[in-house]
């Protein structure tokens, strides 16, 4: 059985919809054991007790030192006994020493087509205002290992999504998140909890 820990931020519709998939068996061999958020106002929070999921919550006013934080959050992680780390609408920079503690165990659901408007800064709205800006006709969502890097892990899913005309960033948001990032997140935890992935020389293998 995968044990995940989920690290949210914000509203936690991606934390439901691997809750939803693991309830309707679209995801087998896995279960949450624990989500935590930086954020004590975040609505993942109240969606993970509904669900009876032990919630932790740490912030960097808790931990004015940034190696400080870095170490508690590792050591949360640690205690959790999570098998794999997902970051499902997280907006905590992920310090080296989590990545280096597990390597191939964290994965990230990005708003865009990496290598498309993604990297320091990229993270919600602004993901899809860039998008609109540039004109492109699809967009979508990338599931990813995380590396050091911001965005630069090996690639695991990704789905498109069509621009349509007249989209405002909120409303093409919904959609990126309706018909891709809610289905792909789901199937990328399904496939590593039932060893369908492996990563080989930055690449992801499919078994």
């Amino acid at each position: 059985m995968l044990k995940l820990a989920v690290m949210v931020s914000g509203g936690g519709t991606n934390l439901q919809a691997i809750l939803d998939a693991i309830a309707d068996g679209s995801i087998t061999n896995a279960k949450v054991v624990q989500v935590i958020s930086n954020s004590t106002k975040a609505y993942a929070l109240e969606r993970a007790k509904k669900a009876g999921i032990p919630t932790a919550c740490i912030t960097r006013k808790q931990y004015p030192e940034p190696d400080a934080f870095n170490q508690a959050l590792l050591q949360m992680l640690l205690e959790s006994e999570a098998d794999l780390v997902v970051l499902a609408g997280c907006l905590v920079v992920i310090p080296q020493c989590v990545v280096d503690a597990f390597p191939n165990r964290i994965i990230n659901i990005h708003p865009a087509l990496i290598p498309s408007f993604c990297g320091t800064g990229c993270y919600g709205l602004k993901v899809h205002e860039m998008a609109l800006a540039r004109g492109v006709r699809v967009t979508g969502a990338t599931v990813h290992f995380v590396d050091g890097g911001t965005d630069t892990g090996p690639i695991l899913l990704q789905k498109t999504v069509e621009v349509q005309q007249g989209d405002t960033p909120e409303v093409l948001q919904r959609r990126v998140m309706e018909q891709a990032e809610w289905i792909i997140l789901p199937q990328a935890i399904q496939m590593i909890a039932n060893g369908r992935v492996q990563v080989q020389d930055g690449r992801v293998l499919y078994t």
